[in-house]
């Protein structure tokens, strides 16, 4: 400034051509320099901005990690669903006639009562001293456990064969085993199927179950007794296992899942596979398809409901439908970090997602029919793809796009398929109660304990599918075994 104005007051004349040219450079260098400065202060606070923001992210990551790592440290239930809703439904009964029924315990008089007790009126009456006249009897009834065993003799009758001279020696129904001598004391085949179930179903460790048997039962049992009545159980039930294997592989329709496990005290996996009438498990090493390949094979052709892990992607022609509730948990996650018009995206997924949901609940509501629920789909194929395909600024959003159209004809399935669930959930359905075990237990410590353990869970997991009870199956198989008297029974119907 002060240089503009002694150029003002000189007298333009008295000023040598030479010093006017360099004043003339250096306001055109000032001018310059003014431009670049400026320039640079908006990179400047752009940058700021940027810092600020990645400072941000970097907290965030920084909390989410160490979230992760709590929760993996947490010995909670699984599946945590992270922090509560702002507004929870509100618990108890509904209002109305669509509350529910109610909970009874006997109502009628039970078919059998094995003790009968009376409880007589006092000789005067509590309140004032008075005598007692007696109106009526009325009956109450009470369930209670056993605390005494049950304690079975078995006189075995032993001869020898008139023809070949053979040792011949008798069976009854209850028996499990023909061992006598050393082995002659054992557990009854509903003790077994107890032991085998509280283990492999309640999760409960062997020494546990010890526990309750010593504890609520009255029955001595050691803990290496209860691991080799799962490991001898699971033996026995290897003809169910197989029909379970077959259903498997014959069913038009399979839910696959997988969870990470541990055999001597190496990372394995234990897959489970959801068929219409059975629930299948496997232990392998591997997490791919591979151990699912060599039961149902690749040229299986039904429809399967997937959380779009990739080896799943090698059973060309079977019919895909990708989890809904996986890519909803992913876009509700983007939504909640996103601002001002980023939040477009995510929300025209959800609600693309969600529609599609209702309108099957609808169906199965009979509010729409099976035409109506097909004719639809083609409408919402067509909006995934303008939505999945042009490109989108934001990383995230880019990689969500690809995986969308990668997959593009596999997220509405359950359109054209009623059958078909649009999630996994009857997968994640038959994991928790692995996952549940594990946190017990870890594993398996041994490969003959994993192959107890896919038998087991297979067989005990059907017969609650398929609506038996899975104490009494087991106790008939146990009884059944070795004793060409009693049939083995089926655990599932021929189709």
């Amino acid at each position: 400034m002060a240089l503009s104005a002694s150029i003002k007051v000189c007298d333009p004349v008295s000023v040598p051509v030479s010093v006017l040219g360099e004043l003339i450079d250096l306001r055109a260098e000032l001018a310059k320099f003014r431009q670049e400065f400026s320039q640079l202060r908006q990179e400047n606070e752009q940058l700021r901005q940027d810092n600020q923001r990645l400072q941000r992210e970097l907290d965030q990551a920084r909390a989410d990690l160490d979230g992760a790592k709590r929760q993996s440290k947490r010995q909670a239930a699984p599946f945590s669903k992270g922090p509560p809703k702002d507004q929870p439904k509100k618990p108890g009964r509904k209002r109305g006639a669509a509350h529910g029924r109610h909970g009874h315990r006997l109502v009628p008089a039970p078919e059998q009562v094995d003790e009968t007790y009376e409880a007589p009126l006092p000789e005067a009456c509590p309140h004032c001293g008075a005598a007692v006249t007696e109106t009526d009897v009325a009956a109450q009834y009470q369930t209670e456990i056993p605390r005494r065993p049950l304690i079975r003799q078995f006189n075995v009758h032993i001869g020898c064969c008139c023809g070949c001279g053979q040792r011949v020696q008798g069976r009854h129904p209850l028996q499990t085993s023909d061992a006598l001598g050393a082995a002659a004391s054992q557990i009854g085949p509903d003790a077994q199927a107890a032991a085998a179930m509280l283990n492999k179903t309640f999760g409960l460790s062997h020494g546990k179950v010890s526990a309750v048997f010593q504890t609520l039962l009255g029955i001595k049992l050691t803990r290496g007794a209860s691991v080799q009545i799962v490991l001898r159980t699971a033996d026995r039930l290897a003809p169910a296992h197989q029909e379970v294997r077959e259903e498997t592989k014959a069913s038009p329709c399979l839910t696959p899942d997988e969870t990470g496990w541990r055999v001597e005290g190496k990372p394995a996996w234990l897959h489970a596979w959801v068929a219409e009438r059975a629930t299948c498990y496997a232990i392998d090493r591997q997490r791919s398809a591979d151990v699912l390949e060599r039961l149902i094979g690749l040229d299986w052709s039904g429809k399967m409901t997937h959380d779009g892990f990739s080896s799943y992607n090698r059973f060309t022609k079977a019919k895909h439908q990708q989890c809904l509730g996986h890519v909803l948990r992913r876009v509700r996650e983007l939504q909640a970090k996103a601002t001002r018009g980023a939040v477009r995206f995510p929300r025209q997924l959800i609600a693309l997602f969600t529609e599609a949901i209702h309108l099957r609940n609808r169906y199965l509501k009979g509010e729409v029919s099976a035409q109506t629920l097909k004719e639809a789909r083609a409408g919402f194929d067509a909006r995934l793809e303008k939505l999945a395909w042009p490109a989108r600024e934001v990383p995230a959003y880019e990689t969500l796009s690809g995986h969308l159209w990668s997959h593009l004809g596999e997220w509405f399935t359950f359109l054209s398929h009623p059958e078909v669930e649009p999630t996994n959930w009857q997968g994640e359905q038959a994991i928790r109660p692995a996952v549940v075990n594990r946190k017990v237990w870890g594993g398996n410590r041994t490969c003959v304990g994993a192959r107890a353990q896919e038998v087991l869970m297979s067989v005990l997991e059907t017969c609650k599918r398929a609506g038996r009870s899975a104490l009494e199956f087991v106790s008939q198989t146990l009884r059944a075994f070795g004793n060409p008297q009693l049939p083995r029974p089926i655990l599932l119907t021929p189709r």
